[in-house]
């Protein structure tokens, strides 16, 4: 009684008599949404991994796998603790450097063994290695230390003369079988010292961070393997990226294509102190008009770094790039209240914007954070706008909702290539195409966040001529929620206005 997948044997075949059972796949296959929440910043750090993008939660695994937060301009560190005032959760970091970056380190005795810190930078020059005797006789201990982190230790180690010091670094670095695994805070290297240990606690030193000649190009990194900056966000999901206080307006068109192709909406910035003029200026200049990138104006803000106790002022892209992840993909960030600002440079000098000023702005694709926003006497961002020149295509919400669902459908619909077709009526594959993307759309209609939709995958879209040549094709129109942007309120009033309850006066 042979039992099968479907497809798996010819049925137009058989021979010996028995049972065939044939497993089928549910004709209604489901889609779940990629996550729309990642935010993936590119900036300096003082400890971790280079050009690697790492998933970060909140602030404490920040500070665990790169450090501090530093007061210093392309800090990933202030960019992310903007995002997460925002509520932002869901964080791809990319630690960037400028090739300066150096790993803290110490010599042990005469060239017996060398710790050196696992990852480049500054933070490493906190890290102790203590040297001990361990709990068994005879043998060695040594804990791995290092600010925010658990200690590691490594026991019983044992041997004499250089057969120890190894033994010391392969605990080290492949750890001890059922007790723990290899050190995530050093490397040791055993040398050819032969000298019996002493008991101490050893620093390393030497660690830099690399952060000195920071420029757009390290941000934007390159795209060949390995892939180094912006590029190394390529295939991690990422919706929304940021290069932490890349001012540089010749870096934007590069941005964009990136963000084009990647499905990501970009979030750059102008200069801080920018004026108005320039600002627009220097846009048609660098010849940006797409939906793929948000360009702010440069009235940067300032803001309280609790870690470093100091007001500083920082690039805008934090709060605004924290605010979209932290909302659903047919939101706008329009008049939506951001949290921990100070002030900007404009509103620090008691000034506010014209509607002249936010026209000039608005036209021209750029956006800005201010005080008032619409809602009130509160920081929010203005305008809700990327940098297109198209009105159906320049709002946040457009910008997130393709992304979303070309690419939710991009990695959801490859099970259907290979599989047969015919040019029959009513074709299994045609058909399980249409309800698979037709529910998908639906419950997004039934969750409010989209307003209605066409989808047709049927023999008019897919004459036989076009199915023999091996093509199968799927027409989806979908309708976007609106964003309300202008309130027009028409206001009659005077005396002589006629009202319902004037009239109901009036027959009394």
């Amino acid at each position: 009684m042979p039992v099968s997948q479907a497809g798996s044997i010819n049925t137009t075949a058989l021979i010996v008599p028995d049972i065939y059972v044939q497993i089928l796949p549910p004709q209604n296959t489901l889609i779940n949404g990629l996550p729309t929440n990642i935010l993936g910043i590119v900036g300096t750090a003082q400890w971790g991994p280079v050009n690697a993008p790492t998933t970060i939660g909140d602030m404490n695994g920040y500070s665990q796998t790169f450090g501090a937060v530093q007061n210093r301009k392309y800090d990933m560190g202030t960019q992310v603790a903007l995002a997460v005032l925002q509520g932002a959760n869901n964080f791809k970091c990319v630690r960037v450097t400028d090739g300066t970056d150096v790993a803290a380190s110490v010599v042990v005795q005469t060239n017996c063994i060398t710790f050196t810190s696992k990852y480049t930078g500054t933070l490493g020059n906190g890290i102790q290695v203590t040297l001990s005797t361990g709990s068994a006789a005879s043998s060695w201990r040594a804990v791995v230390s290092m600010p925010n982190r658990q200690p590691e230790t490594f026991d019983n180690i044992t041997g004499t003369g250089a057969a120890l010091w190894a033994n010391i670094a392969a605990a080290i670095n492949q750890g001890q079988s059922g007790l723990r695994g290899p050190s995530q805070i050093i490397v040791a290297t055993a040398g050819v010292g032969t000298t019996a240990p002493t008991a101490a606690t050893l620093s390393l030193t030497g660690g830099t961070d690399g952060a000195t000649t920071i420029t757009s190009s390290v941000l934007l990194g390159q795209d060949t393997i390995p892939r180094k900056g912006m590029y190394a966000l390529r295939n991690t999901y990422t919706s929304i990226a940021l290069l932490a206080d890349c001012d540089d307006s010749t870096s934007w068109t590069t941005q964009v294509a990136f963000g084009e192709k990647e499905g990501v909406y970009m979030i750059g910035v102008g200069p801080a102190g920018d004026t108005i003029s320039n600002a627009v200026s220097t846009k048609a200049t660098a010849g940006i008009d797409s939906y793929a990138m948000k360009l702010l104006f440069g009235d940067w803000v300032y803001w309280q770094d609790t870690v470093n106790n100091v007001t500083r002022l920082v690039s805008p892209q934090g709060f605004v790039a924290g605010c979209l992840a932290n909302l659903s993909p047919e939101q706008s960030s329009l008049n939506k209240q951001l949290f921990g600002i100070v002030g900007t440079q404009k509103s620090m000098q008691n000034l506010q914007y014209s509607s002249a000023e936010l026209q000039t702005l608005a036209q021209a694709g750029i956006d800005l954070i201010t005080n008032p926003i619409p809602a009130g006497s509160m920081f929010g961002v203005r305008i809700g706008h990327n940098t297109s020149s198209n009105q159906v295509i320049n709002g946040d919400n457009y910008t997130r909702m393709t992304n979303y669902i070309a690419y939710t459908l991009n990695s959801a619909m490859g099970k259907f290539v290979g599989r047969v077709q015919s040019t029959q009526q009513n074709d299994p594959l045609r058909r399980q195409v249409d309800a698979t993307i037709s529910t998908f759309m639906q419950n997004m209609i039934d969750q409010g966040m989209l307003d209605s939709f066409d989808n047709k995958c049927d023999l008019t879209n897919n004459p036989p001529n076009r199915i023999a040549q091996g093509y199968l094709q799927d027409d989806l129109n979908a309708r976007y929620l609106g964003i309300a942007e202008k309130l027009i309120v028409n206001m009659q009033a005077g005396q002589s206005v006629v009202t319902r309850a004037s009239l109901a006066a009036g027959s009394a």
